[in-house]
């Protein structure tokens, strides 16, 4: 700690203080100038000795790291205080002179020093007084650099939760006009009660409908009722066995029911859970009448022949991911003559590379029910490969659960700039700069860290940030893979560390 330096003889004026000493004499006895200045630079972080015309004559500081933030490599002693200050701040400072000079009531103002570094502005809050008959003042300061870093910590929290917020009430909005907008009845339902939270306009319509048909009440009267209510009392029972079932392993297969009126409906339910609370989320579909139900088979077969003659390849397999059809695109893309070589074996078998590319696939498959634009490449029968997106659905309801691919053949397709013209990643640029001036060892390293980085975060593109798929991919274990997570500062490790 800087303390004050010399022997000059200070005595306080504490007249306008709000609450001074009754009796300064008897209770601190006579100080001189050396006691004077310890308990001065005792009671602030940063006290200045000024002259009657603001010039420093001394100054005492807590700590050096303060001392050399202020001062850096021009002291103070000699140099104006208001000289010391930013631009912003120099009013400030003569008005502390002002008040000083006048022996008004000391106020405290603060004023901001720019650091010697290049660094943010020390705040600093500063009160000067008077002393003595010669026109000396002496200025506290008090260091508000903690201070200052607590209420930025506070704004950038609270800009943080705003932006939060935001994307909530997005997304919200997003999904409520969704909801609202959909031409399909969609039900929330309290799991505990059984009685209707909220109704899109078309469940309001649906369930409340008159003997014609025509809706009665909105959606808004259909809140609040028993949603068992609405059913015809022998379709009861096997809704209720629908929502326990729900409610126990949080799937059922679609069921068939009666409205109160004798309109049939097919009904499928979901649970989910919102502020500690469980709702069933209930979708009605109005059974297709006898002339609609003849005329589906006809669409159906309408749309296996389109799906047949598709220029895209077109491929179910089981949950084995054993081929069950593939269309002609397919026959083609794989080299096969007819649809009996590809039935029966696993897809896997013309993947690029075997037994990691399917195993990705499948597990997203699986644990997502879809995914979109998967790269890889695609080997005939006869040595011929061709790069391939892949988009696959898991379809699990029905009597025969299967999954479905759409592959497409982007081998032609033209890529949106010239293959020349693509920069080169930055860290790569910058490692060729260091030819001449970094050894060959350090630059190999330096080239094997940036290409190891670019690769794993591709393989995580490519899994959906799926660690265990992309370890798989890399051909690392799960634990390697998440020691290189950490070395290049890759995902989000740490809330699994917190976990």
């Amino acid at each position: 700690m800087k303390k004050f330096g010399g022997g000059r003889p200070l005595r306080w004026r504490m007249a306008h203080l709000v609450k001074a000493f009754r009796s300064p004499k008897t209770s601190l006895g006579s100080l001189d100038a050396e006691a004077a200045g310890t308990l001065i630079a005792a009671s602030s972080d940063v006290a200045l000795a000024l002259g009657e015309d603001g010039t420093i004559s001394d100054l005492a500081v807590q700590s050096d790291e303060l001392l050399e933030g202020l001062e850096g490599h021009a002291p103070w002693p000699g140099r104006r205080w208001i000289d010391t200050v930013t631009v912003e701040s120099r009013p400030k400072i003569e008005a502390l002179l002002r008040d000083a000079a006048s022996d008004a009531t000391p106020r405290w103002r603060q004023v901001n020093h720019p650091a010697s570094g290049g660094g943010p502005d020390i705040p600093v809050l500063y009160s000067a007084v008077r002393v003595g008959d010669e026109g000396r003042v002496v200025a506290f300061g008090r260091d508000l650099r903690d201070i200052s870093a607590l209420q930025q910590r506070l704004v950038d929290a609270q800009q943080s939760m705003e932006q939060d917020y935001s994307r909530l009430r997005q997304i919200e909005t997003r999904y409520r006009l969704l909801f609202q907008v959909s031409s399909e009845a969609v039900l929330v339902v309290d799991a505990l009660t059984q009685k209707i939270v909220e109704a899109n306009p078309a469940a309001g319509f649906l369930l409340d409908a008159g003997p014609e048909g025509t809706p009665r009440r909105t959606a808004g009267r259909v809140s609040g009722r028993a949603f068992l209510q609405a059913f015809e009392p022998e379709s009861v029972p096997a809704l209720q066995a629908l929502l326990d079932s729900v409610r126990a392993t949080g799937q059922a297969d679609n069921i068939r029911v009666h409205l109160t009126g004798g309109k049939e409906l097919a009904v499928s339910a979901l649970m989910f859970r919102q502020d500690g609370a469980s709702f069933f989320l209930i979708r009605l579909s109005p059974v297709q009448s006898g002339a609609a139900a003849a005329m589906m088979p006809r669409l159906k077969a309408m749309l296996l022949k389109v799906v047949e003659n598709a220029p895209d390849s077109f491929v179910v397999t089981g949950q084995d991911g054993r081929i069950l059809t593939a269309n002609a695109a397919f026959l083609d893309l794989a080299e096969l003559a007819t649809e009996e070589q590809a039935r029966g074996q696993p897809l896997e078998r013309w993947f690029g590379r075997l037994g990691v590319d399917f195993s990705v696939l499948m597990a997203s498959l699986r644990q997502y029910g879809s995914v979109r634009l998967f790269a890889t490449t695609l080997r005939g029968e006869h040595g011929a490969s061709a790069k391939v997106e892949i988009s696959a659905v898991a379809v699990v309801n029905g009597d025969q659960p299967c999954f479905g691919f759409s592959i497409r053949n982007v081998d032609r397709r033209f890529s949106a700039e010239p293959a020349a013209t693509r920069e080169l990643p930055r860290s790569i640029e910058q490692l060729t700069e260091l030819i001449g001036h970094t050894s060959l060892k350090d630059l190999v390293r330096e080239a094997t860290d940036v290409v190891e980085r670019l690769c794993i975060q591709a393989a995580l593109e490519l899994t959906g940030d799926n660690r265990a798929s992309a370890a798989e991919m890399l051909g690392l274990s799960r634990q390697s893979l998440y020691v290189k997570l950490r070395r290049y500062g890759l995902g989000d490790l740490a809330a699994e560390d917190a976990n």
